[in-house]
């Protein structure tokens, strides 16, 4: 992300194409409370996803540093900062706005975006056998044998 910001290369209209999608609707009733970001699990464990920074650069129109900015893929979709935010502002589906709008102006790659879909996969594999553990359905040994071996399934299928 910039250090400085040039009014030069902001598009005043960013917030609005935003507004103007199914679910960007809600964009400018944000206050930067920072509640979003507080209450993110994402947020705690990489400090450089920071949704209220991101909708703030949506406000000034640093259209091309988000739209290409790797950050918006991190949002893992929990929906608590949606829970959260006083000002209904809908993070969440600001994300899928700015996905949308960085696939539809060609910002990423169809493999990028398969890789992103595989993660999310694999994610929830291992979130299940986890909590399979948790519950006695399974044993820990084998939960750990299933986890690793599908990390490394999946590390080898990426390339």
């Amino acid at each position: 992300m910039k250090d400085k910001i040039s009014s030069d290369e902001l598009d005043k209209n960013f917030k609005y194409e935003v507004g103007a999608q199914p679910g960007g609707e809600n964009i400018k009733k944000c206050f930067s409370c920072g509640t979003c970001t507080a209450g993110c699990p994402v947020s705690e464990v990489d400090e450089e996803f920071n949704p209220r920074k991101i909708i703030r650069m949506v406000l000034l129109g640093m259209k091309k540093e988000v739209l290409s900015s790797k950050v918006i893929w991190y949002c893992c979709s929990c929906y608590t900062c949606y829970a959260q935010c006083p000002q209904n502002v809908k993070f969440t589906d600001i994300m899928a706005v700015l996905r949308y709008l960085a696939i539809k102006e060609g910002h990423v790659r169809k493999d990028f975006l398969d890789k992103v879909y595989n993660i999310d996969n694999l994610a929830q594999k291992i979130r299940l056998d986890i909590i399979k553990c948790l519950t006695k359905e399974q044993p820990v040994d084998k939960a750990g044998e299933n986890i690793t071996a599908k990390v490394k399934e999946f590390i080898k299928s990426q390339g």
